[in-house]
């Protein structure tokens, strides 16, 4: 109803100015008219004067002019008998100043008045032409009575005409409106209805369709991702519970004790490990969150990183070998970046069998990316985990039945702090033949908490990696 009040508003104001111009243009039209037959008028009148007075009388007889009079001179005065039928006479006795002006007749005609000056051979002689301008008025005032009842009834049929097609044009606005009010969180999946995609209304609901598409995708995320943390978190809380409860249960001397504690310490181990790894997701993920940023070499972070995680890889008579290729200078959140590498090693290590060959590098791109690459001859992902093996508590199947301990949530961080520095993570692999896995970062780090989108690649490569990650 307000869009249809402005229209009406702005339309009234167009359809007033366009008719109050329209009157005004035809008055001057006809008056323009008017004067120029009273010029001609004249102009015949001066030549007949300065040229053959005598003749005055002719243009009366002959109607060349319809109205005049002249001045007496050398000889009398003439008065058309147009003029004396109109009494015109009197109006020569309203003329003050000028040269033109309007006079009505006794019988009501209005008349259009010209005065002027001719010539002679006794002496300048003055005279008046006059011209009917009846018709004029009347027409001037028909067009005005035209105008009066046009406009009002012009601006009814359009206010109806508006008011049924905002009706028409804003009912998509209405079905929207109604949709989008009853959608609740438990009903992300319904839609806005789309009359039209390729209309403003049309596009306007694709755009909300899509925003709930990605709300949908995300609550059912937070549900997955709420459901798996409960239940990895039940399972070390579980286990805890039970071996207290079972200790409890009779009397232990110190070994027996000591076993139990022992139990009960590697499950709060595990429980802590998780707790960590969500809270450092949690952190990243943060919109406040910045990325404590700072100039580091990649190639010193993995050297580090080996180092401290190789005893694990001599534990499990694995050969452990960082490829030196030379420093390696970049910016980024030296922590992050640290936890990233740690995540990898450390799966690696898991999956490797004994006697396997772990390789961590640290060099550039021949596009001037600077990467860390930690390859191992591992059994290997099946090409349709690739993507998933990233996702958070998403564990390959045979990564499942082997009893590997892990939630999942390593591979997570991984691509999280590759993504929070505007990089990226690649992965390639394939059954029975290892994996590499390669976080790779811009050539120069990001000047503030930047995180734009990147995607995961992954490339056939012949080398092994792990199935949990």
């Amino acid at each position: 109803m307000r869009l249809t009040l402005w229209y009406s508003a702005v339309l009234a104001a167009f359809i007033v100015v366009f008719a109050v111009f329209v009157y005004l243009l035809a008055r001057a039209g006809w008056n323009r008219a008017l004067e120029a037959q009273l010029a001609s008028d004249a102009a015949g009148l001066a030549y007949t004067l300065r040229h053959d007075p005598d003749e005055v009388g002719e243009l009366d007889e002959h109607g060349v002019v319809t109205a005049f009079w002249v001045a007496p001179g050398d000889n009398t005065g003439y008065a058309s008998a147009a003029w004396t039928g109109a009494g015109l006479t009197d109006a020569l006795a309203s003329a003050h100043g000028g040269d033109s002006w309007r006079w009505v007749a006794r019988d009501g005609r209005p008349f259009r008045m010209h005065r002027g000056e001719s010539a002679t051979r006794g002496g300048p002689r003055r005279f008046v032409v006059a011209r009917d301008a009846s018709l004029m008025e009347r027409s001037l005032a028909a067009l005005g009575l035209t105008l009066m009842f046009t406009v009002p009834a012009t601006l009814v049929l359009a206010s109806v005409a508006g008011l049924f097609l905002a009706g028409r044009v804003l009912a998509p606005v209405r079905a929207i409106t109604a949709k989008a009010g009853s959608i609740s969180a438990d009903q992300l999946s319904e839609r806005l209805p789309v009359a039209n995609p390729s209309d403003e209304f049309g596009r306007l609901a694709g755009v909300f369709n899509d925003l709930l598409s990605r709300l949908e995708a995300s609550f059912a995320q937070l549900k997955r991702f709420t459901a798996d943390a409960s239940h990895e978190l039940r399972t070390p809380l579980t286990a805890i519970r039970s071996v207290g409860e079972v200790g409890l249960q009779r009397e232990r001397n110190v070994e027996g004790l000591r076993s139990v504690i022992g139990s009960i310490l590697e499950e709060s181990d595990r429980l802590t490990r998780l707790v960590e790894a969500l809270l450092t997701i949690t952190r990243a993920e943060s919109p406040t969150a910045r990325l404590a940023l700072a100039p580091l070499d990649l190639a010193e972070l993995a050297r580090e990183v080996a180092d401290d995680i190789g005893v694990l890889a001599e534990e499990r008579n694995q050969r452990l070998t960082v490829e030196d290729h030379g420093a390696v200078p970049t910016t980024g959140d030296r922590l992050l970046l640290r936890h990233a590498v740690i995540n990898l090693l450390d799966n690696a290590i898991k999956y490797t069998p004994p006697g396997g060959t772990i390789t961590v590098t640290a060099g550039r791109t021949p596009g001037g990316e600077s990467y860390v690459e930690v390859r191992d001859t591992g059994p290997g992902i099946a090409p349709e985990h690739h993507t998933a093996v990233f996702d958070r508590f998403y564990r390959a199947r045979p990564a499942q039945a082997e009893g590997q301990p892990g939630a999942g949530l390593g591979l997570a961080i991984v691509r999280l702090a590759a993504e929070s520095h505007g990089g990226r993570v690649e992965l390639g692999s394939a059954l029975g033949r290892g994996s590499t896995f390669r976080i790779v970062l811009p050539s120069r780090g990001p000047a503030g908490d930047v995180a734009p989108d990147s995607s995961t690649a992954a490339a056939a490569a012949p080398q092994g990696a792990p199935e949990d990650r």
